[in-house]
């Protein structure tokens, strides 16, 4: 029989010496007896709520939820705050602040006396910065997301809150949709609380946080309004008692096997290529060495199975009807490890359902799937030569292989100030060249990679060009869109060089991006090229553009890959003496 391992919270609360005093002391002083703090596991409730994020306004109720099940376990909860990042408000953009938030989430888990913790994360960052902190402190960690909006509904048809909304924005801009049309949109786009009902960023990473064992089965895609996304987290508040006593780490559950398993679902959903930065990251917290390539790989052998918006036409709502993310994981059963291990102490195999619930309308089989595979392709070439990605299953085939002229922006600005001009020289045919928009360029890498069409070729019937970036894409978006073109042009990178009218080569299936300029050339360019701008000097911008990795390496900080010290490992000197403060 395997012996339980010692509880870390013992070393704060057990000792009858001036720290345990100390410790006890404030435990009371905020309420609590030692009864409740000694002899018993401590779970931390990790809650990513603000009043300023929409997709995370439920989860005070959430946390409660969880609190009941730990205390039904037989442990004691702790619930504690971190920062909270939100799409929509957060400037210049989310992106910036991952890794913040992911510091923040590591420190509280490494430095306070938590025995397990249970994250609660939704909007897109808050999930990957709370796994990337939890893979690096170590400690038993199990995640409860925030589950997808209700879904709005605007003259009669359910919407998402991203992929219609830019439909709706180019008719609008083309002048085929009134301002009156425009204001009820605005007054119906927001029904609920919850993230983004289509498979964005957010239902994108719920999806892979079942993906990777780091949730129980069946906790991804329930509606964040249903009453069964509270017995989730209390269900998983009850099973992190068992987790600290028996041990079960993140170090355990995030192997490449399951990595695997996460790439492989993200792809049979459609997901957000934003995930692809942040599986990145959370591999190298975990020492995983994953790469480009292996998404590459595992895209050559996926198809889309899923039929949900941006990739297809159905919300995440009708998915969790349709049997949820377990239903999609029989599915894709001969494409996965099923032997790899979950936080329910158990084999993925043991969380599928019987049978493969597919009705050919949401959920489709691996012989007839709505997409074949390749839904995802990294490309790589002169223009990219550490890679760059393409989300192929939504984009226009018929532009996956293409060239043209290069329409080139220097930066957000240059592009906001030019892209509407009735006198700006582009065609259907050209490729549209966004810069500076990089990890370092912008910095933290916004969403903007979904560069807009001219208003003079939407008037003209033009739904989608070729866009090339080192930016991020919402994953509610869509369009032949080039992305994280690696390394970033504020890095030295060949985007930096190019110019206009310059022929733009795309061959996605064959995974390359060129620009047809010689040699001669390319050296003249780098001899005349102008000084990168002055980084900035202070706060957390200077401590992030001098750390930041390139896309290709999940934009981690240098410093952060990897797991932090464990404090119930450190020598005993730490809790020795007078307690500071006292």
């Amino acid at each position: 029989m395997t012996s339980r391992p010692t509880l870390k919270s013992r070393r704060w609360f057990a000792n009858r010496d001036v720290p345990g005093f100390a410790h006890r002391a404030a435990m009371r002083a905020s309420g609590f007896s030692r009864m409740a703090v000694e002899g018993r596991p401590i779970v931390g409730i990790c809650n990513s709520w603000s009043e300023v994020v929409n997709c995370n306004m439920h989860f005070r109720g959430l946390a409660d939820a969880v609190r009941r099940g730990v205390l039904a376990a037989g442990g004691f909860p702790l619930e504690f705050p971190t920062i909270s990042l939100g799409e929509q408000l957060m400037k210049p953009t989310t992106m910036l602040f991952r890794n913040l938030m992911a510091m923040d989430v590591e420190e509280s888990i490494r430095a306070y006396p938590f025995d397990a913790v249970v994250l609660l994360g939704g909007c897109d960052k808050t999930v990957p910065a709370q796994l990337m902190g939890a893979a690096s402190a170590d400690v038993p960690a199990i995640m409860v997301t925030g589950g997808p909006a209700t879904p709005a509904v605007f003259d009669g048809r359910q919407i998402g809150v991203g992929t219609d909304l830019w439909h709706y924005v180019d008719q609008f801009r083309d002048g085929t949709m009134s301002m009156d049309d425009y204001d009820r949109l605005e007054a119906a786009a927001g029904p609920s609380q919850g993230h983004c009902p289509e498979m964005g960023t957010a239902s994108t990473m719920a999806t892979i946080v079942e993906g990777l064992g780091m949730t129980l089965p069946g906790g991804a895609a329930v509606p964040a309004m249903d009453s069964r996304r509270m017995q989730v987290a209390e269900a998983c508040g009850a099973r992190a008692v068992d987790m600290a006593l028996e041990g079960l780490r993140p170090s355990q559950i995030l192997t490449a096997e399951a990595f695997d398993n996460a790439i492989t679902l993200m792809l049979a959903v459609g997901g957000s290529t934003n995930a692809i930065l942040h599986l990145l990251a959370i591999a190298g917290r975990a020492g995983v060495d994953l790469t480009l390539d292996r998404f590459a790989e595992l895209a050559s052998r996926t198809p889309l199975v899923v039929n949900v918006r941006p990739a297809g036409s159905h919300l995440v709502e009708q998915v969790f009807h349709a049997g949820g993310i377990p239903a999609v994981m029989k599915i894709l059963q001969p494409l996965l490890h099923t032997d790899a291990l979950t936080v329910t102490g158990k084999t993925v195999h043991d969380g599928l359902p019987a049978a493969a619930a597919t009705d050919g309308v949401v959920l489709a089989s691996l012989d007839a799937p709505f997409q074949p595979a390749n839904g995802l392709a990294v490309v790589r070439g002169n223009l990219a030569p550490d890679g760059a990605v393409i989300k192929t299953s939504a984009a226009t085939p018929e532009l996956l292989v293409h060239e043209g002229p290069a329409v080139v922006f220097e930066d957000m600005a240059d592009m906001m100030a030019r892209f509407d001009d009735p006198d700006l020289e582009v065609t259907a045919d050209s490729v549209l060249v966004l810069r500076s928009a990089g990890p370092r360029g912008a910095p933290g890498m916004p969403e903007w990679g979904q560069l807009p069409i001219p208003s003079k070729l939407l008037r003209q019937g033009v739904t989608d060009m070729v866009r090339i970036s080192d930016a991020r894409m919402s994953g509610t978006a869509y369009g032949t869109c080039v992305l994280h073109v690696s390394p970033e042009s504020a890095a030295g990178g060949p985007l930096g060089l190019i110019a206009d009218g310059d022929i733009v080569i795309l061959d996605a299936p064959a995974g390359r991006l060129d620009v047809r300029l010689s040699e001669q050339e390319w050296q003249e360019r780098r001899r005349n090229r102008s000084a990168a701008p002055e980084p900035p000097r202070r706060g957390y911008a200077a401590l992030y553009v001098g750390h930041v990795m390139q896309a290709d390496k999940g934009c981690d900080f240098d410093f952060l890959v990897g797991r932090s010290d464990d404090p119930a490992a450190e020598p005993q000197g730490v809790f020795d003496g007078w307690v500071g403060g006292w």
